[in-house]
């Protein structure tokens, strides 16, 4: 069984409506095109290392006219290594109408939409599904998909359709790699889906077992004379036992035999 990768431009508030163009999705939404002062090389080069591997796509009505009209175009342009990937992959269609499908390689899903996708998982071995909000909605609500990669924009638009529009569930996911940013702050999410639903818990109790442990201030516990010398300069009679176990005086270094051998360094000499 393949992996259905969901490819999502969005802002810092999840916006990832018309992220290319002004013309990709206009209706009511004055930022199409928001990327664009953006990108740079690092975010580039992550987007092609993310198609590496690609054998479908998986697209949305709105999203395939898009790219019907645009990567047919581009071999042997700035492009041309996508494009070539994307018009010699099939692609696969989620709509109700009839689309124009002289797209070479296109293919229109059925009424069963689940069922086509799990078909399409069988087949192929990594399925991108690239924008395409109203299909995203319906992957993940049935989590027909496997992997999340996200290229979180630092901007704030208010307003837009969302990666999480209507369609997201409780789900549980795991962060494949760290986070990877780029010079113009766009930052690199992987996530892969995982078993289960999020789990609660009460925060307090986590935080006091999360609490550290005091740390004793530094000279804490040592031991100093009666005067009150620091370490180092105290009285270490008291701690020299004599025969029978009472205290004594400590011990004198012996001397060196030779007059011109300096005597070893003692608390308190150096």
């Amino acid at each position: 069984m393949g992996l259905v990768h969901i490819e999502m431009f969005a802002t810092l508030d999840l916006v990832a409506q018309a992220p290319g163009g002004p013309g990709e999705d206009p209706v009511g939404f004055p930022f199409g095109g928001w990327q664009a002062p953006l990108v740079d090389e690092v975010s580039g080069a992550q987007v092609g290392a993310a198609y590496e591997g690609t054998d479908a796509l998986l697209l949305g009505r709105r999203t395939y006219d898009i790219f019907a009209a645009h990567w047919p175009h581009q071999e042997g342009g700035p492009g041309n290594e996508i494009a070539t990937l994307f018009n010699s992959i099939p692609k696969y269609v989620a709509s109700r109408g009839r689309p124009d499908l002289s797209w070479a390689g296109s293919t229109q899903l059925g009424p069963d939409l689940v069922g086509a996708v799990r078909e399409i998982r069988d087949r192929h071995e990594h399925v991108k599904v690239v924008g395409s909000l109203n299909l995203v909605q319906t992957l993940l609500r049935e989590k027909l998909f496997d992997r999340l990669d996200l290229w979180l924009h630092p901007i704030v638009l208010g307003v837009g359709k969302k990666v999480f529009d209507g369609g997201a569930v409780p789900t549980n996911v795991t962060l494949l790699d760290a986070p990877a940013a780029g010079p113009n702050g766009i930052v690199y999410l992987r996530y892969g889906l995982a078993d289960g639903t999020p789990g609660t818990g009460d925060s307090e109790r986590t935080r006091s077992r999360c609490r550290p442990r005091r740390l004793r201030p530094p000279g804490a516990g040592r031991a100093v004379s009666a005067a009150g010398d620091p370490p180092g300069r105290q009285d270490v009679t008291a701690s020299v036992p004599r025969r029978g176990g009472r205290p004594g005086r400590a011990a004198r270094p012996r001397r060196s035999a030779r007059r011109d051998r300096p005597s070893p360094a003692w608390p308190g000499r150096g």
